[in-house]
């Protein structure tokens, strides 16, 4: 009787591929970083709360119109990383109005504004506050 050795060679290779296959974990401190990719200016910013702590995954979130009237728009998303940071590259050095970074996490929100033909590289922070309550106070 002859044994077949493709079971025992099949069980083998299922047990060491996990050992060989394990990506590394990501860095928890890199900054994520977008590149719009219209210019040469940058903005790093730095999101806390109310107490100086680093908010992490909180979104910041960017609208630029450029070009002829406003015709061309970017719209780039970012989460922060635990140190409450976040980059974008690639932002243009001239623009009619300015950009605003909006930044929110669990009901809270902040922003900054940046004229990138005055500050191409430029460094914010941003502070959470509570976003105020739109609803109508109940009637007595």
């Amino acid at each position: 009787m002859k044994l077949n050795p493709f079971p025992a060679l099949a069980c083998a290779l299922m047990l060491t591929t996990p050992l060989f296959s394990q990506t590394p974990a990501p860095d928890p401190h890199a900054v994520p970083t977008l590149d719009g990719g219209i210019g040469s200016c940058s903005a790093d910013l730095t999101v806390d709360d109310s107490a100086g702590a680093p908010v992490y995954l909180a979104k910041i979130n960017v609208h630029i119109a450029y070009g002829f009237l406003n015709k061309r728009r970017l719209d780039l998303e970012l989460s922060t990383n635990v140190d409450g940071r976040a980059r974008f590259t690639g932002l243009p050095d001239r623009l009619k109005h300015g950009i605003y970074f909006r930044a929110s996490s669990n009901g809270r929100s902040g922003e900054a504004f940046d004229d990138p033909a005055n500050t191409c590289k430029a460094q914010f922070t941003i502070t959470l506050q509570p976003q105020a309550s739109t609803q109508p106070a109940p009637q007595p």
